[in-house]
């Protein structure tokens, strides 16, 4: 089986990408990096995370490959379902574990983790973003994906917020997702690696920066804070966050 772990950008996929990739591990299944090595998928996968980009049927029966063979594995990506990949998840074939953050703590992240790789002289997923309306066009992109995800059922929908907040609930719900006993030692031990509480700074796996909740109510003006209340109302509105 293919277990995909999808995510909005800034909202910590790279830390439930590896909570699921080790908690899979844990249990007995394929690491994604080695599959990604012994089936030749490098160009498939990308090295960080294994992501594999835009959901197509190209990619997708590329990894699917492996998954026949008896492989369980877990990839990444941030990219919208398409109609193949949601006819894997419907077939039983892909189980997909989705999460998303208040988009406005997510813009602000991606910008500024941007303009740190400007200052750097180098180029990152986020390095174009050089003001606020172009962050903005970018964010809104990732709601309306957001929206299809959380249109599919069968999906795991994870909030950020209560990840972080809540922790030992949601990652139970991940582990439970993948039909693992989180009173194994493994699983429990894997659970505790990644608990945002007990975190190093340096700690690998992790991917925090800032990862603070509503960060941007500090950092961003009344009037772009205004902007992205409008621009969000819906969204905002009904995954449950404060306008």
């Amino acid at each position: 089986m293919i277990i995909l772990s999808v995510g909005m950008p800034r909202a910590g996929s790279g830390w439930y990408y590896n909570l699921t990739n080790d908690l899979a591990v844990a249990a007995g299944y394929q690491d994604g990096r080695l599959i990604r090595q012994r089936y030749h998928l490098q160009s498939i996968l990308t090295e960080v995370n294994c992501n594999i980009g835009a959901l197509t049927s190209r990619r997708l029966l590329a990894v699917l490959l492996p998954s026949l063979m008896g492989n369980t594995f877990v990839i990444k990506a941030h990219a919208a379902p398409t109609p193949f990949a949601l006819r894997l998840i419907g077939m039983g074939w892909m189980r997909t574990a989705y999460i998303y953050r208040d988009p406005r703590d997510a813009l602000l992240s991606a910008y500024e983790n941007g303009q740190r790789a400007r200052e750097k002289g180098r180029e990152n997923a986020f390095s174009h973003l050089v003001d606020f309306e172009t962050a903005l066009q970018f964010m809104q992109e990732y709601v309306r994906i957001s929206e299809a995800w959380i249109a599919c059922e069968q999906a795991l929908h994870t909030r950020y917020e209560s990840l972080l907040e809540e922790y030992e609930t949601e990652a139970g719900q991940l582990a439970g997702f993948l039909e693992l006993d989180i009173q194994q030692p493994e699983i429990r031990q894997t659970l505790d690696k990644y608990r945002p509480q007990d975190a190093q700074p340096d700690q690998k796996g992790l991917h925090f920066s800032k990862g603070k909740i509503g960060r941007f109510r500090q950092k961003l003006s009344e009037e772009q804070q205004a902007v992205l209340a409008h621009a969000f109302e819906p969204y905002l509105e009904k995954m449950g966050y404060a306008i």
